[in-house]
């Protein structure tokens, strides 16, 4: 019996309305029967229950056929080589392959030689795509930090933020000097903006870069403990120069006696490059044993008049002449900041891209197993896997829903980053750097709280190392503070739609990302229709134009909302009061709008897919997430009547009933992403569920 004939509609009136009034009372009746009797007898009725609810499901559901290898190919697209290049440089070099235990400097050390022999064994070189490729640059992160998230924060620290700022920041000399360099790692380097005291505020740095005419140079100075540059990733060891965020001051005939031109990058050497020895007056120390990324050598760097040529200055947003002049194209400070800070959002693209790589090593885990581990079931009959229960799968396939839209929805974003960088479109920088903040902190956090579901899902096994829940949980854990904390992201784009908001009614332009507000202001807002608040079809539920509506609502309600809040509080508290004020509103706005833009993409993806048992895959998973979301938030809906009711029933019905679907084609879905056990590398894990009790046991000793 199909969901829409199980429960009333409101298109049913006079004797058709009555007898499904009369069979629903009688299903009704029915089933507190049945549940009053398994309160009474337990024991008996358990099993009974189980099975008759197993039944009723697979009698309704037809298993869709996923071809693996269509799936597999529509999903990662034409970078699929390159990532398969380092899969299997790495299974070709054991020594390579990173144990379970290993001490810090063994590990660090490690890294090193991952890295030099993946860029001049494998000959990979991720620095040649990081301007004219990203695309591919990113697929090379998501590989290498599938083969281990030390080593792929490392290349990230080498190629994206030392590298990266040296090609993005600045000019044609720099590229010239230091390309081949930092391309075959000779050049090893840091990127060191963080301070002890600033992380999130750069603007707020305490470094100082003094231009001094004399002899043309620029004098680097950490004034005080609060501004030694902190967590600096590749500075405790293997560092040779660093890009160093200081604010450029220049000397004046004032009584100031200099000015302050704002917060600039220098490239600033560290350490000789022949005997390792640090520089005269830098001092560097090791941060020590971290949560997770242990392969990673972080450090903290003090800097006692350091001097550097005038021709270190990155100088793409700004330059001082030898007579000590300052130009730029900018004509402000803030400017200037904010010009610096949008070209290096590549890092935040990164982040996202890889979180979800992670998130889909730890659902291909945690959903094997639990399609092999098998535990209870009705009483004389074979035990059921553990996925068969309704609990796991409302554990596991919202969770594997939201690794396909994570995909899709990151994909886009590198896409809109590529264009970006391309272009220079300044409308284009900004929707990149909005939608790079959201989506990194949202995928950053669901991720790590993923992490620990799926951890328990796999009960004790999961807590053996060898099964990697525990070292994928510390290693990732970092991502929603690195490149941004994730809270002070979620604020960038919750300030960036209250521009959007206020261009609206100025009849200013809406940027691609937000166009949707354009109609969402207008008749979103208006009463919900108290017909369609009541429609609980199938059809309609899983209809993407509802799906996308209601979310865009959502997002739409807390805008108007939050805008009137902050208008109101900022009359008695101030800007900055005001926004403290409202701020868990304002978050939870953002996280509504990323959420917008990821359904979005996810369905333009659906019926762009070429193979159809693939998009009817895709389709499947796509409403899980969608209904799956809306259920979460189901108060939201009811709270403003957008739901009545026998509707939001309808939702958590249907959402449980498409995690059963989902959970009936999970394995071709986990195997599509396309990882082979040598990368998953976790026995519970593995694709031949024969081997994966074998390889545990041989592990420890059998």
């Amino acid at each position: 019996m199909s969901l829409q004939n199980s429960i009333p509609r409101v298109e049913n009136d006079g004797e058709n309305q009555q007898e499904g009034n009369e069979s629903i009372s009688t299903a009704t009746s029915r089933r507190r029967i049945e549940r009053l009797s398994l309160h009474l007898c337990p024991g008996i009725q358990m099993g009974r229950q189980m099975e008759v609810e197993m039944l009723r499901c697979a009698g309704r559901a037809k298993k869709i056929n996923v071809k693996v290898g269509e799936l597999s190919s529509y999903m990662r697209g034409k970078h699929r080589d390159i990532q398969e290049r380092v899969f299997e440089y790495f299974n070709s070099r054991p020594d390579l392959q990173t144990p379970i235990e290993i001490c810090k400097d063994d590990y660090r050390e490690l890294c090193m030689r991952q890295l030099l022999g993946l860029v001049r064994e494998a000959n990979i070189r991720p620095f040649r795509y990081v301007v004219d490729d990203p695309a591919k640059y990113f697929a090379i992160v998501e590989a290498v930090g599938s083969v281990d998230m030390s080593l792929g924060i490392k290349m990230g620290v080498q190629y994206s933020l030392w590298g990266g700022s040296v090609l993005n920041l600045g000019t044609k000399k720099h590229r010239d000097k230091y390309f081949d360099g930092i391309d075959n790692v000779e050049y090893p380097g840091c990127f060191a903006m963080t301070e002890l005291h600033h992380g999130s505020n750069v603007q707020g740095l305490q470094t100082v870069a003094t231009f001094d005419p004399l002899t043309d140079e620029f004098v680097i100075d950490t004034p005080n403990d609060g501004a030694i540059k902190w967590w600096i990733g590749n500075a405790a060891v293997h560092g040779k120069f660093a890009t160093v965020f200081a604010k450029l001051m220049l000397p004046t005939h004032d009584k100031k006696g200099v000015a302050d031109m704002g917060v600039h990058a220098f490239i600033v050497p560290i350490r000789d490059m022949n005997t390792n020895n640090t520089l005269p007056g830098v001092e560097i120390h090791d941060c020590g044993s971290k949560v997770g990324l242990n392969g990673v050598d972080n450090g903290a760097l003090r800097f006692c008049s350091v001097r550097i040529p005038r021709d270190n200055l990155l100088n793409r947003f700004g330059d001082v002449s030898r007579d000590g002049k300052y130009t730029s194209s900018l004509p402000s400070i803030s400017k200037r900041f904010g010009a610096t800070l949008g070209e290096l959002v590549g890092g935040r693209v990164g982040l996202a891209y890889s979180s979800n790589g992670v998130l889909k090593i730890a659902a291909t885990i945690a959903i094997r197993y639990s399609l092999l581990r098998q535990q209870f079931g009705p009483p004389k009959q074979a035990e059921i896997s553990i996925l068969d229960y309704q609990s796991h799968q409302h554990k596991l396939m919202p969770m594997l829903a939201s690794a396909y839209a994570f995909h899709f929805a990151t994909k886009y974003l590198v896409e809109k980053y590529c264009e970006m960088k391309k272009s220079h479109d300044e409308e284009l920088v900004g929707d990149v750097h909005a939608l790079s903040a959201g989506l990194k902190a949202y995928v950053t956090s669901y991720t790590a709280k993923s992490l620990s579901i799926c951890r328990e899902a796999c009960g004790g096994h999961g807590y053996a190392a060898v099964n990697r829940f525990g070292s994928l949980r510390n290693d990732h854990d970092i991502f929603q503070t690195f490149e941004g904390d994730n809270t002070v992201l979620l604020q960038q784009v919750a300030m960036d739609i209250l521009k959007q908001y206020r261009q609206k009614f100025q009849g200013g332009p809406l940027s691609v990302t937000w166009n949707y507000l354009r109609e969402s202001m207008n008749s979103y807002l208006s009463q919900p229709n108290p017909v369609t608040s009541r429609w609980e079809g199938e059809d309609h539920l899983r209809d993407p134009s509802f799906q996308l509506d209601a979310f865009r609502y959502r997002t739409s309600r807390l805008l108007q909302s939050a805008a009137a809040r902050l208008q109101k509080h900022s009359k008695t508290l101030g800007g900055f009061g005001a926004w403290n004020r409202c701020l868990n509103h304002l978050l939870t706005l953002a996280e509504s709008h990323i959420e917008s833009v990821i359904l979005e993409k996810f369905i333009e993806a659906v019926k762009s897919c070429p193979d159809e048992g693939a998009r009817t895959a895709l389709k499947l998973v796509c409403d899980l997430y969608a209904l799956n979301r809306i259920w979460n938030d189901i108060g939201t809906y009811r709270n403003v009547d957008y739901v009545a009711p026998n509707k939001a029933k309808a939702i958590h019905k249907l959402t449980d009933y498409l995690s059963f679907q989902v959970k009936n084609i999970a394995r071709e879905l986990v195997d599509a992403f396309d990882l082979p056990d040598y990368v998953i590398r976790a026995p519970i894990g593995l694709q031949t569920a024969d081997e994966a009790y074998t390889q545990y046991t041989q592990y420890v000793g059998f």
